[in-house]
């Protein structure tokens, strides 16, 4: 099998990557070994939402030079601050393009509601996220926050408690309630059955559509703000929209505990839209071994096609972290399992001495959290202190980082990503 260019990894940042690449005319295949990150997040991306001191951010730009002093390590700053701006300029575009229902801008970060009722800053939030300007006010003074009988991945009274806390929601009355649904009995009965992504599909294909607007507006009670949990929609957010317009109500959606709806959404979206563009997908399939001379990637083998070989003229690892198994952690060493390649050493982490990747306080940021592979400007790979010359990293299997610490890990995701893409299609 011979494609111009394989990925290995098929999350935000694979397929990132590959949708970049089809569009200059590349043949991509991505080679994904199952569920990604992106099926359990919030459905917002995060460019950068506060230095490594614990100074929070609003402006991406303005903030690059103390990210430099603090952490030159980091990818952005290893791709310099008129690139990184450039692609995450880039990716609102494609998101555009893609109608994947983002808002927000790389200029400013905006403030997310959160399940918990607390306002988390971020770079872009699906448009059907209760989002507000970091010193405006929430435009509704009534609010109804509505959840479900018997579905405990959402507690509403929690989310209302904890939300007028915050300066811009203390002018609001909120108000709690819960809906019935009738339909959702059978899920009541078999409570391991009862979670999200199940509700969504009961509800799109077996539910008494009038029945369920009614139900709401009156759980409403005169509020014209209603903030639900993300159960409606299980492919797109058009179910949503149609229940928004329906019941002539603002409502809104907030992810709930993994997997989320709001993430599962834009990953279909995104692996619709490559496949569109005639990329191929090897699904429940992952990258074993590799050929390699002189720093260049021959052909890399899978577990379901060892005989076969996949050949390309380009490689991008965007195989994850921890989670998905991109970086493997044994007693004595953590390393990189497909290519053997150099794993950053972040401060006193040393990927071969266990005693380094844990902090004493369990509450504390992680070291072995920002372990990673070592890249260069156009993200090419290091291995015994060499740069691969057609072998690419992007996304959170990079080190230097810590992406949940430092509200970042979906802005290096995609940035990364079409830095890669362009460098590959020859645009460097």
């Amino acid at each position: 099998m011979n494609f111009d260019v394989a990925i290995i990894g098929g999350g935000l940042a694979g397929l990132t990557c590959g949708i970049a690449l089809q569009q200059q005319g590349k043949q991509c295949v991505i080679i994904n070994n199952g569920q990604a990150a992106i099926d359990f997040s919030s459905g917002s991306m995060d460019l950068l939402g506060q230095l490594p001191s614990g100074c929070p951010i609003q402006h991406f730009e303005q903030n690059y030079t103390a990210l430099y002093q603090q952490l030159p390590q980091h990818p952005y700053c290893v791709i310099g601050q008129e690139k990184v701006m450039a692609k995450a300029q880039q990716f609102e575009q494609l998101a555009q393009e893609l109608n994947l229902g983002l808002v927000g801008s790389s200029a400013q970060n905006h403030l997310r509601v959160t399940p918990l009722g607390s306002l988390r800053s971020t770079w872009l939030s699906p448009n059907s996220v209760p989002t507000v300007g970091q010193h405006a006010v929430f435009p509704h003074d009534k609010i109804a926050v509505l959840g479900i009988e018997g579905y405990h991945d959402f507690q509403p009274q929690l989310l209302a408690e904890n939300l007028v806390q915050n300066p811009q929601f203390s002018h609001c009355e909120v108000t709690t309630g819960f809906l019935n649904i009738p339909e959702l009995d059978h899920l009541r009965n078999h409570s391991r059955e009862f979670r999200s992504v199940n509700i969504a599909q009961l509800l799109e294909h077996k539910l008494a559509f009038s029945d369920l607007v009614r139900e709401i507006r009156e759980a409403a009670q005169g509020a014209k703000a209603v903030f639900l949990p993300a159960c409606f929609g299980l492919e797109t957010q058009e179910f949503f929209n149609a229940l928004k317009q329906a019941t002539q109500l603002e409502l809104f959606e907030l992810p709930t505990l993994p997997p989320s709806l709001l993430g599962m959404r834009q990953h279909k979206q995104l692996t619709h839209y490559f496949k569109q563009l005639g990329g191929f997908m090897m699904n429940g399939d992952k990258v074993v071994s590799a050929d390699v001379e002189n720093y260049r990637v021959k052909r890399v083998y899978t577990h379901l096609h060892q005989e076969v070989p996949i050949t390309a003229s380009d490689f991008v690892l965007a195989s994850g972290s921890f989670f998905s198994k991109g970086l493997v952690a044994d007693f004595d060493k953590i390393y990189e399992p497909i290519f053997q390649a150099d794993i950053l050493a972040y401060k006193d982490f040393n990927a071969t001495d266990r005693m380094t990747w844990t902090s004493n306080r369990f509450a504390s940021p992680q070291p072995y959290q920002a372990a990673g592979v070592i890249i260069n400007a156009q993200c090419q790979v290091q291995k015994c202190g060499q740069f691969f010359e057609n072998l690419y990293a992007i996304g959170n299997i990079l080190g230097g980082f810590n992406g949940i610490e430092l509200g970042c890990g979906s802005g290096v995701a995609v940035v990364t990503a079409l830095v890669a893409a362009e460098h590959i299609g020859g645009g460097l």
